[in-house]
């Protein structure tokens, strides 16, 4: 599964390389769809910058990263036009109302489960959780976001099927393998 939830996005170079690693293309030839829809207030709109230039930073082409704000229908078959899909932060409640709403819900995890690339970010990764109900369920815990170094969980390897909390530090990422989790920073 080639998911990728982070705090914070690309923050550091050892999560940029995680997500280098997951592209199946040359970053410059590979294709965006990004997600701006949770970021509904004024300081989640401030981060929008910086979550696109996680892309460009990485070699993507501008020309190659397409907008989506949930509004619109979109074609069933994501896995054959984008390579990437990256869910920017701001409110998981409202980002997940909307892609229940527009069914967006069923096109993801069918990407998800062709092998197509997910990066989220702070609400983008909440959604995955046991946060909310009518989650997308990859995690069967509860994920906490943007946590203190004191207080975020240690990197290394866990069950999948883990119940007790997550604490996400700015500088971590959550990756899957086969039937563990990984937390690296």
């Amino acid at each position: 599964m080639n998911v990728l939830l982070t705090s914070c996005g690309l923050e550091t170079e050892v999560i940029e390389k995680v997500f280098k690693d997951m592209l199946v293309k040359a970053p410059s030839e590979s294709r965006a769809l990004f997600i701006p829809t949770a970021a509904n207030s004024p300081d989640a709109i401030d981060v929008l910058p910086k979550c696109l230039n996680d892309l460009l930073k990485c070699g993507m082409s501008r020309k190659n990263i397409f907008v989506y704000d949930l509004y619109d229908t979109i074609d069933d078959n994501l896995y054959d036009h984008y390579d990437v899909i990256y869910l920017c932060g701001g409110s998981p409640e409202y980002l997940l109302r909307r892609i229940n709403e527009q069914g967006f819900n069923k096109k993801l995890q069918n990407y998800i489960k062709c092998g197509g690339i997910v990066v989220g970010v702070s609400a983008g990764s909440m959604i995955f959780a046991n946060n909310m109900p009518n989650n997308l369920g990859l995690l069967k815990c509860v994920l906490d976001v943007h946590c203190s170094d004191e207080t975020c969980e240690k990197a290394g390897e866990y069950k999948i099927d883990r119940q007790e909390r997550i604490k996400l530090g700015d500088t971590q990422a959550i990756i899957f393998k086969d039937d563990r989790m990984v937390i690296v920073e």
